[in-house]
């Protein structure tokens, strides 16, 4: 028992240090926007608030922590839905009515909703999609969780491509752009996945990933697109490879790419990212 306490305090300790480096690394490198701009690349704006559900900035750590749980997450999208006003009955598909209650009282709580005599309603509003709240809530992921510079809701101009870019960070140097997506697979289209590869080409990050913020098997509709979008660019594409569970690689030098990862939100979408970092290091260094 003292040896696995002991091992605890020491990864504890690792993580720590680990967490110091990143921070020291990134004083120590330019910023993104100098990436950015190294590129060729000017941001023109970012993170828009007018669709933006987030509270004032006392209750942001709470509301970060409960955005962690999918079924929060796929909470609030229903909330959205039936806008102006929900009961908890409207809102309890993914979860228990006891949870969706309590869910419903975090909102109320957090000034978020409004109770009223047998419902609630947003007490901003109204908010078009979950989307731009998914956004923010991963740059804030990228920032607490990995110590790095996270912007999300970017727009900028160039004569080919130009468009938004859902979250731009800086990682120990590196630029790594994600996509991401709060719509179901089944409202994914290729249009989407060719959208992607324009901006990942035109940008050249080293790293570029596409989420989708579900748990539902991505073999079944978004890996069929990728490997068709792939066909359709090059005359010998390269595979779209299944790391693990719902996680898939492509191997990007072969083809003039950064490394490119499709990952959904199974299992936590902290230890997804946490996983093709690894795998992205690991193949570089």
């Amino acid at each position: 028992m003292a040896e696995q306490e002991e091992a605890y305090s020491e990864i504890e300790h690792l993580r720590i240090e680990v967490k110091r480096l990143r921070e020291a690394l990134d004083t120590l490198t330019p910023p993104l926007e100098v990436l950015l701009k190294r590129r060729g690349f000017r941001i023109y704006k970012r993170e828009p608030r007018d669709d933006l559900l987030v509270p004032e900035d006392r209750f942001v750590g709470e509301y970060y922590e409960m955005l962690r749980r999918y079924s929060f997450r796929l909470f609030l999208r229903d909330v959205i839905k039936h806008q102006p006003s929900f009961t908890t009955a409207q809102v309890a598909r993914y979860a228990t009515r006891a949870v969706t209650e309590a869910y419903a009282a975090f909102l109320v709580a957090i000034g978020l909703a409004v109770p009223e005599d047998t419902s609630y309603r947003l007490a901003r509003g109204p908010v078009k999609s979950f989307g731009t709240t998914l956004e923010w809530f991963v740059a804030e992921l990228f920032k607490r969780a990995f110590s790095a510079e996270a912007i999300w809701g970017v727009k900028m101009k160039r004569p080919q491509v130009g468009g938004d870019y859902d979250l731009l960070a800086k990682l120990d140097g590196s630029l790594l752009y994600m996509e991401i997506k709060s719509s179901p697979p089944k409202q994914i289209y290729q249009r989407e996945i060719g959208a992607f590869f324009d901006r990942v080409r035109d940008l050249m990050p080293e790293l570029a990933l596409f989420f989708v913020d579900t748990e539902l098997r991505m073999k079944d509709k978004i890996v069929p697109l990728f490997e068709e979008e792939l066909r359709g660019r090059y005359a010998s594409p390269p595979a779209v490879e299944r790391m693990e569970k719902e996680l898939f690689a492509i191997e990007g030098a072969g083809i003039n790419l950064p490394d490119l990862f499709i990952i959904n939100a199974k299992d936590s979408i902290e230890g997804n990212i946490q996983k093709v970092l690894t795998c992205h290091y690991r193949r570089h260094r």
